[in-house]
């Protein structure tokens, strides 16, 4: 099971650390090495909400997601997108934003540095609905159930994730965004740059996340008319097929996790040019972690460890509005890496260790014949609703 779903991740590894030390020596294969290690550990939150997402579509979705995504990631957001930052933000073409890329390293950092208010922006509003989403949606099985259940009462109310997303960007526009930090040490006003990066991420959510909830919905429903006319099919001698439904479903669900993707990476890319300012080296390490992040997401739904460790999803969405708003303050203020990456990671550890204690109490009521704790533990950091 670890090699048919981490295969393709160790052959990239090796091929990857290889082609580093070739060309560069041992300082290209300690940075690829870092890099890849650096994108593991702030994309692991990420893993967590695909696996989620990834579920509910069939093997030929999974293995799309495995193997054009992977392209889509690797190719697009490690290598393409730094490119068209530059490309976008200091009006040069694509070919021009290469050339300083491979022959001004110095510049084209200054360049993506001076655009980090924008896209920590569009990222961090993007992240922030995901999070909204998830804590204002009642719950049967909650984690921090003294948060959630009230947090999901004021979910009730029509919009309310859009209306807390835009107070944070009002507030992130107003207290970060007049002296957004720039290469050099120095500050400029982003206001408006920050206002309409962050509705861009925001109408961004919405439309590609209406459009995969609206064919999800669609693909619930019928599943269940499908169910219901299971039997006269049957009698009839024919099954009923919804493979149409079935594959825009997932094929909105497979658009929604690359923008997800997109917007996890973020971090990740801007975080790698405090390292290096190497196109190359930096699309080797990202790309290799890519592979591992879905690999591993593969790994969670073959699993299901989504449904064993019942607490898992919520504290990966807890990382998730942890990440956003360090997007949203790094428009002001530098946010070391190592912070951005353990306080994810620190987030999802614990809500394992809740899933654990949780499933040890349940074995050891069914085992006295209790018949399980009833989702409660006993420490109230996990409840149930």
């Amino acid at each position: 099971m670890i090699l048919r779903t981490f295969g393709w991740s160790f052959a990239v590894t090796g091929l990857g650390l290889a082609a580093a030390y070739y060309f560069w020596g041992w300082t290209g294969f300690a940075i690829v090495a870092i890099l890849s290690i650096l994108e593991i550990s702030l994309s692991f939150d990420n893993a967590v909400v695909n696996a989620g997402i990834l579920k509910k579509m069939n093997a030929f979705w999974q293995r799309i997601f495995l193997t054009i995504g992977i392209l889509i990631a690797v190719f697009g957001m490690r290598l393409v997108f730094p490119v068209a930052i530059v490309a976008v933000t200091a009006g040069v073409g694509p070919v021009e934003a290469v050339r300083l890329a491979l022959n001004e390293p110095d510049t084209y950092q200054e360049m993506v540095t001076d655009a980090h208010p924008s896209i920590a922006a569009f990222g961090g509003m993007f992240l922030l609905m995901i999070f909204l989403n998830f804590i204002f949606t009642e719950r049967h099985v909650t984690w921090l159930g003294w948060l959630e259940r009230p947090l999901a009462r004021l979910g009730k109310i029509d919009s309310f994730s859009v209306g807390v997303a835009l107070a944070a960007l009002l507030v992130s526009a107003t207290v970060f965004a007049g002296q957004a930090y720039q290469h050099g040490g120095t500050y400029a006003d982003k206001t408006s740059t920050v206002l309409i990066a962050g509705l861009a991420g925001v109408l961004t959510h919405l439309l590609v996340g209406g459009l995969s909830g609206y064919f999800e919905n669609r693909l619930e429903e019928d599943d269940e008319r499908a169910a219901e006319a299971e039997e006269a099919a049957r009698r009839a001698g024919r099954e009923p097929s919804t493979m149409g439904l079935a594959g825009k479903a997932a094929f909105f669900l497979f658009l929604y996790l690359e923008v997800l993707d997109a917007s996890f990476s973020f971090d990740g890319v801007i975080g790698a040019f405090a390292i290096t300012n190497h196109i190359f080296w930096m699309a080797l390490g990202l790309g290799i972690g890519a592979m591992y992040v879905r690999s591993l997401t593969i790994y969670l739904v073959r699993e299901g460890t989504l449904d064993e460790y019942r607490y898992l999803e919520h504290g990966a969405h807890y990382a998730i509005g942890a990440l956003a708003l360090m997007l949203l303050v790094s428009i002001r203020y530098h946010i070391p890496e190592v912070i951005t990456g353990t306080l994810g990671v620190g987030l999802i550890a614990a809500a394992f260790w809740s899933s654990v204690r949780h499933n040890r109490v349940d074995r050891a009521a069914a085992a006295a014949g209790g018949g399980g704790s009833g989702g409660e533990d006993r420490p109230a950091v996990a409840e149930r609703v």
